[in-house]
């Protein structure tokens, strides 16, 4: 199992999600409002006002999938978020030790 999260543009949330739709084996994702900063080497503010507001709106996406399914899913997150601007976002893939669905069917 791995865990797929990235941060990207609120604007880019459309399009990542109807391309993961169309990757086969997503299992879904949970999607949630944060608020983030570049590193001090891509932006430099100009002064105290600027760096106390440096925060800008992003979305963080969380996946948990099979491994065949997982870097399928990161390529196409890599490639829907992308605006070949700064700001545009992360992607990061690790391993999930444990993944297990509360809801089991039958119960």
């Amino acid at each position: 199992m791995k865990e797929i999260k990235a941060i990207i543009q609120p604007f880019r949330l459309d399009e990542v999600r109807e391309a993961l739709r169309k990757v086969p084996g997503f299992p879904g994702m949970t999607v949630t409002r944060v608020e983030g900063c570049s590193s001090p080497q891509r932006h430099v503010p100009h002064g105290i006002k600027e760096e106390l507001l440096d925060f800008s709106p992003k979305v963080r996406i969380e996946i948990v999938a099979e491994d065949a399914h997982a870097e399928g899913l990161r390529k196409a997150i890599l490639e829907a978020a992308a605006t070949q601007h700064v700001g545009d976002g992360i992607v990061w893939m690790t391993a999930a030790e444990a993944f297990e669905y509360v809801w089991k069917p039958g119960d």
